[in-house]
């Protein structure tokens, strides 16, 4: 019985995964998930890869999240939970990169510049 390791990031949340087979337990930095991710939307992004390869409690998932929000670190989770499950088998890698899950969204976010109030916004232009 093997154990596979994976990271996966999001925003500044960083995410590592041991997944062996198993009953489909998932604990989140030492806690079940339904208490580290309350909400149902949160537990959804995160299974959302067992959804697509037919893999619901055939795998057991240790996670060691930190950094970012909530909704960063379930994404982080999402997508190293994808790399795993193409590690297990590669048939598993083309419908998950049609869904998005093994792709690095880099979206972050954008530095306050000096001269300004926030990253974009302006003070008050008085033509008079």
């Amino acid at each position: 019985m093997q154990v596979i390791n994976t990271v996966g990031r999001r925003k500044t949340a960083v995410a590592r995964i041991y997944m062996q087979s198993g009953q489909g337990q998932v604990t989140v930095n030492g806690r079940d998930i339904k208490v580290y991710f309350p909400t149902d939307v949160l537990q959804i992004i995160l299974n959302q890869p067992f959804g697509v390869v037919d893999a619901n409690g055939k795998f057991d998932v240790k996670v060691n999240v930190r950094g970012g929000g909530i909704a960063g670190q379930a994404e982080a989770v999402r997508m190293a939970i994808a790399r795993a499950l193409c590690e297990v088998d590669t048939e598993n890698r083309p419908p998950l990169k049609k869904e998005g899950f093994l792709t690095r969204d880099s979206r972050m976010v954008e530095r306050k510049k000096y001269g300004r109030r926030k990253a974009r916004k302006k003070f008050q232009f008085s033509k008079r």
